[in-house]
């Protein structure tokens, strides 16, 4: 749901049919181990010199140590997601193995994501700017730089369930949303309004509609995935900001 020099937003949309005309530097938006170690050769043996109780004692020291090490197995992960996005101009230099590493640690930290129910939490409201995504019609790679939106925000308010869209220079477009929420961490977005330069409003057509998943959150990163399959991360920049009614 983010907005471009095209006017496409980091929420994907699905549009069946064509969008209106509007001005040249907008368009429609688009769709926005466990590990188990293998049994020793005497673990069945009843000859062992190992007892019952060394050998339960023995499943407590391998197994506490991870637990008490998951906290830091997150951010450790996070670390490493930021560090190799850092380099990829929010996805727009990214090469085909570059989003699959990325990917893999996205996936990796979703898989330990502490908010199991983002649409029910507070961190989720505020003002989140796009550090990486894999959507083409955000990063508009094919434009010369100049060209593109320097930084893309989104943000979301639970409460009130809006949500809204905003690129900085040089277009300042917005676009703002009705969420409804379809469980916990996944929304069907409706926009409603473009904002041209930030002050022309346009009612958004009908069919201007997509899907959002939340896949991780926490008090300083969101991961999150469109219904075409890109990914977006973000991160928290301004939590009390409110998205206009």
């Amino acid at each position: 749901m983010a907005l471009s020099p095209t006017f496409h937003t980091i929420l994907t949309t699905s549009l069946s049919a064509p969008s209106p005309k509007l001005p040249p530097s907008i368009s429609s938006p688009q769709r926005f181990p466990f590990l188990i170690k293998p049994l020793h050769p005497n673990a069945f043996n009843l000859s062992t010199s190992s007892s019952a109780p060394d050998q339960k004692w023995r499943v407590n020291v391998s197994f506490f140590p991870a637990f008490l090490n998951k906290g830091k197995d997150a951010k450790v992960l996070k670390q490493d997601l930021l560090d190799c996005i850092a380099p990829l101009d929010r996805g727009a230099d990214a090469t085909p193995e570059d989003q699959q590493r990325v990917d893999q640690l996205a996936s990796k930290l979703e898989a330990v994501n502490p908010t199991k129910q983002p649409l029910k939490s507070d961190l989720l409201n505020g003002k989140w700017e796009l550090i990486y995504t894999t959507s083409k019609s955000i990063l508009q790679t094919q434009r010369p730089k100049f060209l593109r939106s320097s930084t893309n925000y989104q943000a979301i308010n639970v409460d009130t369930l809006r949500a809204q869209n905003m690129e900085s220079w040089p277009f300042f477009n917005q676009v703002t949303a009705d969420l409804t929420p379809l469980n916990a961490r996944k929304v069907a977005v409706k926009f409603d309004y473009f904002k041209i330069g930030g002050l022309i409003p346009i009612k958004a057509p009908g069919r201007a509609r997509g899907e959002l998943e939340i896949t991780y959150l926490d008090e300083e990163l969101r991961i999150s995935r469109g219904d075409l399959g890109n990914l977006f991360i973000l991160k928290m920049i301004d939590p009390s900001y409110r998205v206009p009614v």
